[in-house]
């Protein structure tokens, strides 16, 4: 996986994303990483009590241990994404299990909040981000056409372990102190381990003897007469031979590919989740203990995040689904929009509950938001860079949302610490998110959609959304093909044998066209010199 060709001397074609069979393997682990990624810096919080005592130590300090966390997820992006393209998605998914769970096995002998820092936060943050962003770009491997729906069930994860590991983490703490519960935290991160085991990179070299087989079956097919048929094949081998002679100066793969802030529609999107960042992960770090400073039972204040993700999990999936529809995907933006000013509209009307009552309702609202921006927010950028260039990309995109995850909830919890009133900290938070929401939409009609109507064409990178990546890749691929037939058009000429070939092959498509109702379409297939149309094609390879 993102390794280069050491037969050819450079990158493989793309393999067509099998859209089904070992991806669902690959999607179930992908599934639990993202479970344990983000639940888990918010399942901590139910600890911070007992600590703040232990280490007579504030709120605001406590919060840094799921800051950091969280800031290890996303600022190690770009170590994540050369790693990955180095070694693969698999080994590096490997050791960052081992160190997850040796980060928290570690931090229950700790005896000071700097060594939690080091270890719950650093360690334990460091192995996440090393099984996270590797299983999202094995899962944009996999799946294309199903992609939406396969993030939006893959973002699940994330409530289904919130709303499991919350109460966990309350029965530890009460029966084993939070020393034991870190312990126990420990040993279920050894699960990421498994599922790096799984994530199985597609095999090209596969895919190229198949092709080789094939072209050669069918150049045998078209050219039955004798000699011919071994002028044809010999025809092939050397087409591709001189094509693989011009992609011999491509050596290797850029360990991070920065060409990526070429593109107008990247750094919207990446302008929009740094400001997204900075309000969205404030309401569920601070929730639990804004419940128990207005009275609320310590087990009913941990309840309140199984609330938002017991909604989350059915908000994100149908959220997937809903994106995957034919007349949403090309404008997915502009639904990634809508989720954000739902969540920021939601933290601004719920910021005066001081009941219970009000704080279920707000968990409602929130789960379904929230679910709907991390149903949307990887699927929006895969759209907008494509799935090869998706690894740097998200590296990039994670390295400098780290920085607003090192201010957002901090910069909360000193206010909380000040102020002793969470109603400010909820109205700033949602101020945030709707000042993202807004930014993108209008961005994206503005500086994209505008341009796009007064160029009279369509971009190659469409931000709002777009078609597969396969459909992408293989339009390219025929254009190349169409533009290095006509170049090469005097020199084939030249050769008798070969335009005897090509007309012998033309005259036997025609004849199946008539037979048939036209040629079949194919990957493979580019317009004949002679005239063919769309109904009358041959395989390209054959003269």
């Amino acid at each position: 996986m993102g390794r280069p060709d050491p037969e050819e001397g450079h990158l493989p074609a793309p393999v067509k994303p099998p859209d089904g069979g070992w991806g669902w393997i690959v999607l179930l682990g992908c599934f639990v990483i993202t479970g344990f990624s983000y639940a888990f810096p918010k399942a901590v919080s139910v600890y911070f009590k007992e600590l703040m005592k232990d280490f007579h130590v504030g709120y605001s300090d406590t919060a840094w241990i799921s800051s950091i966390m969280l800031a290890m997820l996303y600022g190690t992006g770009p170590v994540c994404s050369i790693m990955v393209n180095q070694f693969g998605c698999r080994p590096v998914m490997l050791i960052g299990g081992l160190l997850a769970s040796s980060g928290m096995i570690l931090a229950s002998f700790t005896t000071n909040i700097i060594e939690l820092y080091l270890t719950a936060g650093v360690l334990t943050g460091l192995g996440m981000a090393l099984n996270f962003q590797p299983s999202l770009i094995m899962l944009g491997t996999y799946f294309d056409k199903r992609r939406p729906l396969a993030n939006g069930l893959a973002a699940a994860g994330s409530p289904v372990f919130l709303s499991s590991l919350s109460p966990l983490g309350q029965v530890l703490l009460e029966k084993f102190g939070w020393r034991g519960g870190f312990l126990i935290m420990g040993g279920l991160l050894l699960n990421c381990c498994t599922c790096g085991a799984v994530m199985r990179p597609l095999d090209t070299g596969m895919k190229r003897k198949t092709e080789k087989t094939q072209d050669k079956y069918e150049a045998k097919e078209m050219l039955p007469i004798g000699g011919k048929s071994e002028e044809g094949i010999s025809t092939t081998d050397g087409t591709k031979k001189a094509k693989k002679a011009k992609k011999q100066p491509r050596k290797g793969k850029k360990l991070l590919d920065f060409s990526i802030f070429s593109n107008r529609g990247f750094i919207i999107y990446t302008i929009s989740k740094f400001i997204l960042v900075l309000g969205l992960f404030v309401p569920p770090i601070l929730l639990v203990n804004y419940a128990k400073d207005t009275g609320v039972p310590d087990t009913e204040a941990a309840f309140l995040l199984s609330i938002i993700g017991f909604i989350d999990i059915f908000a994100r999936p149908a959220c997937g689904m809903v994106a995957g529809l034919k007349w949403v995907r090309p404008h997915v933006a502009y639904l990634f929009s809508f989720s954000m000013l739902f969540n920021g509209l939601t933290d601004i009307c719920s910021a005066r509950a001081s009941n219970y009552t009000g704080l279920v309702i707000f968990c409602v609202f929130f789960g379904i938001s929230y679910g709907m921006v991390g149903a949307l927010q990887f699927e929006v950028l895969m759209a907008i860079v494509g799935s090869q260039k998706f690894s740097s990309a998200i590296g990039l995109v994670l390295l400098i949302e780290a920085f607003a995850v090192l201010i957002g909830p901090p910069s909360a919890g000193r206010l909380v610490d000040a102020l002793k009133n969470y109603e400010v900290i909820f109205y700033l938070a949602g101020s945030e998110v709707v000042l993202s929401a807004l930014f993108l939409a209008m961005a994206t009609y503005c500086c994209l959609n505008r341009g796009k109507k007064k160029e009279g064409s369509p971009e190659k990178n469409p931000p709002a959304g777009g078609g597969s990546d396969t459909e992408e890749a293989e339009s390219d691929v025929q254009e190349a093909e169409e533009h290095s037939s006509d170049n090469h058009q005097p020199a084939h000429s030249t050769d008798n044998t070969v335009v005897a070939a090509s007309e012998e092959a033309n005259h036997v498509a025609e004849e199946q066209g008539r037979e048939g109702g036209g040629c079949p379409a194919g990957d493979g297939e580019v317009l004949a010199r002679d005239g063919c149309n769309a109904d009358q094609t041959v395989e390209r390879d054959s003269f």
